[in-house]
């Protein structure tokens, strides 16, 4: 086994006449299960399919989408692993400098609005070849979306990208159901029961007589399909602004529209009760999302990650320095997926869905003793997790029978009575990796919910986490203090983060180890005020947390935050909620976070006065001489120039 081709020589190599597929992404090619466009590639292998890989490339010039010559049976197409918008673009709507999905981390190798630009020129290239579009930017691009980069609402991606199919969510079983009704010679316009994908539906009647009404009746009228409020309803094809500016009227029902659709998008996110959705964009046209394909079962996991990966970056990539992603991943195991947290802001809800699976002990521990066996393994294994760590399987049984609860979150406001909450596996899964030859440490990095933590019976995993998988510091996500911020990302509220700081800091005293947290914060979130910021100021100094890292909101599509960011509504319960939107407003919250650093003194002592607070001038910013710190600077300065010499 070894990479999957990227050049013709390497197709040549193969003995291939043929790809079935050409894997087009806005990534470089980097052969680990952490990757997408890995799994997807190395899952239609295993059926027999030849793939090959087009890594970023060069949308200037049709002829590199010509590299492979004519696919058998299709292009898939994906932006990579991170929104290619988020991917190019700060909070603040800068462009980025690097890249760290790209050779030498060099930014500017993939296009913005990636699926759409590779999409168009796939079908110049081909025009005969269906196009498949999937990944988390054309997942959660889905059905017609706020973007906050045009800052208006944009249509289904698929008709931007004028793609032939979607595959939302994660695309296994749905790639290869795909795969298969091609390969048996269905045409790809005739491809519209598989779960887990979109699809567009032409009123080909029209001119014949046939109404939008009567298409609609015969097409979507049964128990099991939903229409959505239309395109023209939510957006009118208007930037925020005009919205705003425009008749109150049109602009509240614009809104509200925008809504009504987020929340039945949402409450039919599940595989069990989920219906199919409809969303119209003209007399004729047809947004169609079937139900979710149903999560992969633990054996499926374990099967998908137990696939031949060479677990790193296609050697080609070396003379630039390599792929800077692998580094975080290149000895972490994914061990579950999905995610029943519901925060506000995260769009995994949306693209893996609320139910979590896991993959098997047994499967977790061999892909540790071939992590062992690399020639530049050193002894740490850095994560054993997902999207929350210490999620291993469905919160209840219910979810498992009935599906997931629709207007009802697991642990929010605070844990349901239903759930079953049992860290007795996971704790079993750790003894047993740390305990294998060569392993020296494993961490846990890839985040847990201490609120979940809490609920549990003992503080077996709180003695074992602090024991053996901290190493110094723990990051954990606050995200804020103020009772309504937190209401609005539904997170569990400040006394329960309080509540796992004593208990951590007591177990760490009784073991004997000097460990800290590192709490994570989001600044101007949809509900968050200057006097909100100024909380959370205060609480950071009261505590002595000082924040590694501050996240300014970013409204990516996909979310309920992005909703209430755009919308100013909560969807739920349709309260009114005020979004910081000006700009300086926004860096004066960030800078409150981070109060103690004098370039940030200004804007704090600007957003105390504005705030009517100056009282609080000298609580935060203290007595601050400015030759006093140019001084210390010299100094610092001084001394880094004295340790490079």
């Amino acid at each position: 086994m070894s990479f999957l081709p990227i050049t013709m020589k390497e197709i040549n190599e193969r003995g291939w006449h043929q790809p079935d597929f050409v894997l087009i992404t806005g990534d470089a090619y980097v052969d680990h299960p952490s990757f997408g466009t890995a799994i997807i590639s190395r899952v239609l292998e295993s059926r027999g399919y030849k793939v090959a890989v087009l890594a970023q490339p060069d949308w200037r010039n049709i002829d590199d989408f010509k590299r492979f010559g004519k696919p058998r049976l299709g292009f898939l197409i994906n932006a990579g692993n991170v929104d290619s918008m988020v991917n190019h673009f700060s909070v603040f709507k800068h462009r980025r400098k690097t890249d760290s999905y790209s050779p030498g981390g060099e930014a500017g190798n993939r296009p913005d609005r990636a699926v759409i630009v590779y999409s168009g020129k796939a079908r110049e290239a081909f025009k005969d070849v269906p196009v498949i579009i999937g990944g988390i930017e054309a997942s959660l691009r889905r059905f017609a979306h706020y973007d906050y980069w045009d800052d208006r609402v944009r249509r289904s991606i698929l008709l931007d990208a004028k793609a032939d199919l979607l595959i939302y969510g994660m695309g296994e079983r749905a790639v290869v159901e795909i795969a298969e009704a091609l390969d048996s010679g269905i045409e790809i316009k005739d491809i519209s029961w598989i779960r887990g994908t979109v699809h567009r539906r032409i009123n080909t009647q029209f001119k014949d007589g046939t109404t939008a009404e009567e298409f609609e009746k015969e097409m979507f009228g049964d128990k099991d399909t939903m229409m959505l409020p239309a395109y023209a309803d939510i957006s009118e094809g208007r930037t925020q602004d005009s919205i705003d500016s425009a008749n109150g009227q049109n602009a509240e029902a614009t809104k509200k529209n925008y809504c009504r659709s987020f929340l039945l998008q949402y409450q039919n996110n599940d595989y069990i009760s989920g219906k199919r959705l409809v969303e119209k964009y003209d007399e004729t046209v047809y947004v169609v999302q079937n139900p979710p394909q149903e999560p992969l079962s633990t054996e499926e996991l374990d099967d998908v990650y137990e696939l031949h990966y060479e677990g790193t970056y296609h050697p080609s990539y070396e003379k630039d320095g390599g792929v800077p992603a692998i580094e975080e991943v290149k000895f972490s195991i994914i061990a579950n997926r999905g995610c029943f947290g519901g925060c506000s802001f995260c769009a995994l809800t949306y693209h893996q869905g609320r139910e979590v699976h896991g993959r098997s002990k047994e499967s977790v521990v061999r892909e540790a003793v071939r992590l062992t066996e690399r020639k530049d393994f050193k002894g740490y294994i850095h994560d054993i997790g997902g999207p929350t760590a210490n999620f291993r399987k469905a919160a209840c049984v219910k979810q498992q029978k009935s599906g997931v609860c629709k207007n009802k979150d697991c642990l929010y406001p605070k844990p349901c009575s239903q759930m079953d909450i049992d860290h007795t596996e996971y704790l079993d899964l750790l003894r047993e990796v740390r305990s294998l030859d060569k392993v020296k440490k494993v961490f846990i990095r890839s985040g847990i919910r201490y609120d979940y933590l809490l609920a549990g019976k003992d503080d077996q995993f709180m003695e074992e986490l602090c024991r053996y998988h901290v190493s110094g510091t723990l990051k954990v996500a606050p995200e804020h203090v103020s009772d309504r911020v937190l209401a609005r990302m539904r997170k569990p509220s400040k006394e329960v983060f309080l509540d796992f700081s004593r208990k951590y800091k007591e177990t760490n005293e009784r073991l004997g180890l000097k460990q800290y947290l590192i709490p994570y914060f989001i600044s101007s979130h949809p509900g968050a005020t200057l006097e909100d910021a100024i909380e959370l100021a205060l609480f950071l100094k009261k505590n002595g947390f000082v924040p590694d890292q501050v996240q300014d909101f970013y409204p990516t599509p996909g979310t309920l935050s992005t909703c209430m960011y755009y919308t100013e509504r909560d969807p739920f319960t349709g309260e009114r909620v005020s979004v910081p939107k000006d700009l300086e407003e926004k860096k004066m919250q960030r800078a409150l976070m981070h109060f103690n650093k004098p370039e940030n003194r200004e804007l704090v002592k600007r957003a105390l006065q504005k705030a009517k607070r100056e009282d609080l001038i000298p609580v935060l910013l203290g007595s601050f001489d400015k030759k006093e710190h140019q001084g210390r600077l010299v100094e610092k300065n001084k001394d880094k120039v004295g340790k490079r010499k």
